[in-house]
C-alpha cells in the first residue's frame, strides 16, 4: 500500500510539472494582446470557478486559526510567487528567471529542517543538486543578452523561488488538515484572488473581452485556468502530500526541459549536443535528489 501511494505521487508530480512546462508557451501567445496581471488573474479565477464547480461548499476547520495557513498560502503561492516571477521578467531575461526559481528545492530542504524538524538531506541531494542546476543553465539560453542579465531581476527570482518554498511548506501543513483536497486548493485560491486585487489598480487592468473570447486566446485561458490553475495545484498539493516538501520539489528542475522539449516540437527551435546533455545532467540530478530525499 506504501510502495502504491508513493507511485502515485510520483505520477501526480511528473503529470503536473508535465502540464507547468507547457505554460510558458501558453503565456507567450496570450502576451501578444494581455498584460501580465489580465492574464495571471483571469486564469486563477477560472480556476477557481472550475474547483468551485468540482466541489462546491464551505471549508470547515477544526480550528479557526487553521485559516491563517490558507491566507498565507494564497499570499506567498499565488500572489506573491507569480507578481515576482512577473516582475523579475521585466527586470532580466526569461533564460535568467527559468533558471534561478529552479533553486526552490535548495530553499525547501532548508525550511523543512528549521520549521518542519526533518532531517537534513544527505550529500547526495546536494549533488543532485548541482548536477540538475548545470543541466538547466546547458538546457537554457546561451546568447550575449541572456546570460547579462540584471541584479534586481535576478534577486527577484531568487525572491520568487524562497516564497515557493514558503508555499509548498505550507502546503504540507494544509495537506495534515482534514480538508479535502480540492476544497482546500480553492480555498487557497480565494485568498490568492482576494490579495491580487489591490494590483488591478496599483498596475492597471483592462481586459480586453473582444481579444479574450477569440478562439486561440480562449483556448490558452481555459488550458491555464482548468489545467495549469485548477488541476495542477490539486494534483502539486496530492504528490506533497505522498511523497514529503523536498521529494516533490526536486521536479521541478524538469520545468526547463520539459518547456525545452515543446518549444522544440510546437516553436521548432533547435536542439543542439549541448542542449541535449544539459537535459541528460537534469535528469541525473533529479534521480540523485529525489533519491536523497
Amino acid at each position: 500500500m506504501r510502495k502504491e501511494q508513493t507511485r502515485a505521487g510520483h505520477l501526480a508530480a511528473l503529470f503536473t510539472i508535465l502540464l507547468w512546462g507547457t505554460t510558458y508557451i501558453a503565456t507567450k501567445v496570450l502576451l501578444r494582446h494581455f498584460g501580465p496581471l489580465e492574464i495571471l488573474l483571469t486564469r486563477f479565477v477560472i480556476g477557481y470557478l472550475t474547483l468551485l464547480m468540482m466541489r462546491p461548499g464551505r471549508v470547515r476547520l477544526a480550528r479557526p486559526k487553521q485559516e491563517w495557513l490558507f491566507i498565507f498560502a494564497g499570499l506567498s503561492g499565488i500572489t506573491l510567487y507569480y507578481l515576482l516571477e512577473n516582475l523579475a521578467l521585466t527586470q532580466t531575461t526569461a533564460s535568467n528567471v527559468g533558471i534561478i526559481v529552479t533553486i526552490s528545492p535548495f530553499f525547501m530542504a532548508l525550511l523543512t529542517v528549521l520549521f518542519l524538524h526533518a532531517k537534513c538531506p544527505n550529500r547526495w541531494f546536494y549533488i543532485g543538486f548541482v548536477v540538475a542546476m548545470s543541466g538547466v543553465i546547458l538546457v537554457s539560453d546561451h546568447s550575449e543578452a541572456a546570460m547579462a542579465g540584471h541584479w534586481l531581476g535576478d534577486a527577484l527570482a531568487v525572491l520568487a523561488a524562497l516564497v515557493w518554498a514558503v508555499y509548498s511548506l505550507l502546503t504540507a501543513k494544509i495537506g495534515t488538515l482534514d480538508v479535502n483536497l480540492i476544497q482546500a486548493t480553492r480555498h487557497t485560491f480565494f485568498y490568492g484572488i482576494l490579495f491580487m486585487l489591490p494590483l488591478t489598480w496599483l498596475f492597471g487592468f483592462k481586459l480586453d473581452w473582444h481579444e479574450l473570447v477569440q478562439p486561440v486566446n480562449l483556448s490558452n485561458f481555459l488550458f491555464l485556468g482548468i489545467g495549469a490553475c485548477a488541476l495542477c495545484f490539486v494534483t502539486w498539493s496530492f504528490a506533497v502530500k505522498r511523497l514529503g516538501t523536498v521529494r516533490t520539489s526536486v521536479y521541478m528542475y524538469l520545468v526547463p526541459v520539459i518547456t525545452l522539449g515543446f518549444s522544440v516540437w510546437l516553436l521548432h527551435e533547435p536542439l543542439t549536443p549541448l542542449i541535449m546533455l544539459g537535459a541528460a545532467l537534469t535528469l541525473v540530478g533529479l534521480w540523485l535528489s529525489g533519491k536523497a530525499a
